[in-house]
């Protein structure tokens, strides 16, 4: 994206980073509460952008997170454990793909 450019609506809802939803849709979408998505905030699972009126806006990868940490938390899992699980889980992801990327260019 070209700074000073704006950017059209359909690539911002495209961009899984882009803060689209409200608290209240965000929760209806993952099927929880407000509250919950709160408490992931609290524990700073997530953490969402705050619209000029100061109201919660969370992005589709943040609610992908959410998800995961209901799904745990569904299961029997403390918010607190379940959001340590979802933190090693990316950090694994993450070294799992550095470690592929070195493997391709080393093999070059």
């Amino acid at each position: 994206m070209t700074p000073g450019v704006p950017q059209n609506a359909d690539d911002r809802f495209g961009d899984d980073d882009y803060p689209a939803y409200t608290m209240g849709r965000a929760a209806e979408m993952i099927g929880t509460t407000p509250a919950f998505l709160r408490a992931l905030g609290d524990a700073r699972l997530i953490t969402p952008l705050r619209s000029e009126g100061g109201h919660r806006r969370y992005s589709r990868y943040q609610l992908r997170i959410a998800a995961r940490a209901r799904e745990l938390v569904d299961q029997g899992t403390p918010i607190e454990a379940a959001c340590r699980i979802i933190i090693l889980e990316d950090q694994l992801d993450e070294a799992l793909r550095l470690n592929e990327k070195l493997r391709r260019t080393g093999s070059q």
